[in-house]
C-alpha cells in the first residue's frame, strides 16, 4: 500500500525543509538543532533510536586521552569544551567519575603519562571537575584490589554518560519543538524532484511505504552510511568509514569505592573498567575491524580472552570467560583517515555535501562526545540553503530532564525525594539517574507505590513501562529493559517472560500501545 501523507491527526506531515536518516547520537542531535532553530524536520530510523552504535559506547563523555597520542589536540580540546556543555546540560545523565590510570612500568613512561595528564587538564580550560593528582597505590585504597608491583597511579575524571537515554533525550526535545521522530521506518530511496528530495520511507512493522518531500537530506546513519548513500539518487560520496568493533564485557563487581580504572595493555590500548549499575563493573573496549553483517556483530571469545586476561594481570580477582555476566559490541564508523591500525583511526568526523537546489549532507566518523558540534557544524553547512534558520542555541539549553538549578543533580534528588517521602530509596535514585525533572511527569497524580500499577521485579513498575511505551516510542521488550532502562539485569528470567507476555497483551497504535486486557 503506498500514501503520500499529508498533516493529519496521527499522520506524517510529507513536506519538510529537512530530512534526517538515522536515529543514533548524531541523527538525533541533528534533528534537534535543526528543529529548534525553526526548520521542519523528520527523521526517520530503520529500527529502534539507539538501537545500533549509540546503545553500546565505552558510556564516556571524554577528552579522549588516548587521543594525545596520535596530536589530534583540536579534537581532545574540542571534546572537553563538549564535556563541559553536557555536564551542565544533562547532569541527570551524565556524571563525574574518578578514573585511576595505573602505571605499568613495562607501559609508557611516568613521565609521558604525567604529562599527558596534564596536558589534558590544559586543554579543558576551566571545567567544574577536579584535576589530576598522583596516587601512592602501595597506600591508597585504590591499590588494595591490584597485584604487588603496581604503585603508582594518576586519577583524573571524565564524565560517565547512559548512551541510549541520552539518545532518547534528544528525540524528545526534538519532537517537543515540532520533529517528527519516525522510528521503525526504514529509507528505501531518494531523489530529486522539482527542486526537492522526495524520499520511500517502508515501515518495518507494517510494510506500507509513505512518501515525504525535503529540502534537504541529512544522512547519518553510522555505519549504515554508505548502503543508505547508496539509496540517494546521485549521491556519490568519495570519502570512505572503516568499520571497526568495539566490545565490551560485564563482570560483578570486584572492589569497592566510586571510581573506575584505566589499565594500559601489552599492544599499547588502553582498557576501562569502572562500576555499573551499582553491583557490576564494564570493561572495555576492543578495537577489531568488522566487515560482517552490521546487524549480527557479537563479542568473539579472542576479544573476551583478550580482555579477561587484561583484568588479570592487574587485578587479584581471578577471572574466566565464565565470569562473564553480559557482553556487548558496538561498530563504529570511523572516518577513514588510512591509518595502519584500527586504534590509531581518528575519532573525529567529518562531511561531504552535494549542493544544488536540494542539497544532500553525509556525515562520517564522530563519536558520542563530539555529537552537538557535528550537529552545530551540519547545520553551519546549511545555512545558506536556509537563511531563516535561527542561530546556534544548544549549548545553552537544558536537555529533558536536565533542567537543575547550578545543574547540580544531588541537590534536586534530594529535593525529589523530600516531595515523593513515600518512594523507596531504590526506586527514587532509579527514577531521578533516569528521567531527571521528567520524573516528576511521569508521577503526576501519584501517591504511593500501590498506584504504580503492577510490578514485573525489583524496580519495574507498570505505571514506567507505560510511561516509555506512551512517550518514547518503545515498542519492544529490548526497547524498554536494555535500552531506556537496564532493568534487564535485575529481572529473573520468570519475571521477564511476565513482562514479555503483558507486553504481548498490547496493540500498536500511531506511536503508543494500549492494553487489551
Amino acid at each position: 500500500m503506498n500514501s503520500e501523507t499529508r498533516h493529519g491527526q496521527g499522520g506524517v506531515d510529507g513536506d519538510f525543509d529537512i530530512l534526517v536518516v538515522g536515529g543514533g547520537i548524531n541523527g538525533v542531535g541533528i534533528a534537534r538543532d535543526a528543529a529548534g532553530r525553526g526548520l521542519k524536520v523528520a527523521l526517520c530510523e530503520k529500527n529502534d533510536l539507539a538501537q545500533g552504535t549509540s546503545s553500546k559506547s565505552t558510556k564516556f563523555i571524554h577528552g579522549g586521552l588516548r587521543y594525545l597520542e596520535n596530536y589530534e589536540f583540536g579534537l581532545v580540546r574540542k571534546s572537553l569544551a563538549e564535556r563541559k556543555i553536557l555536564f551542565e546540560l544533562a547532569p541527570h545523565l551524565a556524571h563525574p567519575l574518578r578514573l585511576v590510570l595505573i602505571h605499568s612500568p613495562e607501559m609508557r613512561p611516568w613521565p609521558l603519562i604525567r604529562i599527558g595528564l596534564l596536558l589534558y587538564d590544559r586543554l579543558g580550560g576551566r571545567q567544574p571537575i577536579p584535576k589530576t593528582k598522583a596516587i601512592d597505590l602501595t597506600n591508597a585504597s585504590e591499590g588494595a584490589p591490584l597485584r604487588p608491583g603496581f604503585k603508582r597511579g594518576l586519577a583524573y575524571w571524565d564524565l560517565w554518560c547512559d548512551d541510549s537515554r541520552l539518545v532518547v533525550a534528544n528525540a524528545i526535545d526534538a519532537r517537543s519543538k515540532g520533529a517528527e521522530i519516525l522510528v521503525r521506518s526504514e529509507m528505501v530511496s531518494a531523489q530529486r524532484e522539482n527542486g526537492h528530495w522526495k524520499a520511500v520511507l517502508r515501515s518495518n512493522e507494517t510494510g506500507e511505504t509513505h512518501i515525504v518531500h525535503s529540502r534537504a537530506i541529512i544522512n547519518s546513519a553510522g555505519p549504515w552510511v554508505e548502503s543508505v548513500a547508496s539509496r540517494i539518487d546521485g549521491v556519490a560520496t568519495k570519502r570512505r568509514i572503516r568499520l571497526v568493533k568495539g566490545s565490551h564485557i560485564i563482570l560483578r563487581r570486584w572492589w569497592d569505592g566510586d571510581y573506575g580504572y584505566v589499565l594500559q595493555a601489552a599492544d599499547n590500548r588502553v582498557v576501562f573498567v569502572y562500576p555499573y549499575l551499582n553491583e557490576f563493573a564494564l570493561v572495555g573496549t576492543t578495537d577489531v575491524e568488522f566487515d560482517g553483517m552490521l546487524e549480527k556483530a557479537a563479542v568473539s571469545e579472542q576479544e573476551v580472552d583478550y580482555l579477561i586476561g587484561i583484568i588479570n594481570e592487574y587485578f587479584t580477582a581471578e577471572f574466566t570467560g565464565g565470569s562473564v555476566v553480559d557482553a556487548f559490541a558496538g561498530v563504529r564508523p570511523l572516518f577513514e583517515d588510512r591509518a595502519k591500525n584500527a586504534s590509531k583511526t581518528t575519532r573525529d568526523y567529518s562531511f561531504e555535501m552535494e549542493r544544488g537546489a536540494c542539497p544532500a549532507v553525509t556525515v562520517f566518523g564522530g563519536k558520542l562526545t563530539t555529537y552537538r558540534k557535528l550537529a552545530e557544524d551540519v547545520m553551519k553547512m546549511l545555512k545558506g540553503r536556509f537563511p531563516q534558520m535561527s542561530p546556534s542555541w544548544t549549548d545553552a539549553e537544558p536537555l529533558p530532564g536536565g533542567d537543575m538549578m547550578d545543574s547540580d543533580f544531588e541537590a534536586w534528588a534530594s529535593e525529589f525525594k523530600i516531595r515523593r517521602p513515600w518512594l523507596p530509596n531504590a526506586l527514587a535514585d532509579h527514577y531521578t539517574r533516569t528521567y531527571g525533572t521528567s520524573a516528576y511527569q511521569m508521577l503526576e497524580g501519584i501517591q504511593s507505590v500501590k498506584e504504580l500499577g503492577r510490578q514485573f521485579g525489583d524496580t519495574l513498575f507498570e505505571k514506567e513501562a507505560r510511561w516509555l511505551i506512551e512517550n518514547e516510542w518503545a515498542r519492544s521488550s529490548a526497547d524498554i529493559l536494555e535500552r531506556r532502562t537496564k532493568h534487564a539485569y535485575f529481572l529473573t528470567d520468570p519475571q521477564r517472560t511476565e513482562f514479555d507476555d503483558w507486553l504481548d497483551g498490547t496493540q500498536v497504535k500511531g506511536d503508543h500501545r494500549e492494553n487489551k486486557r
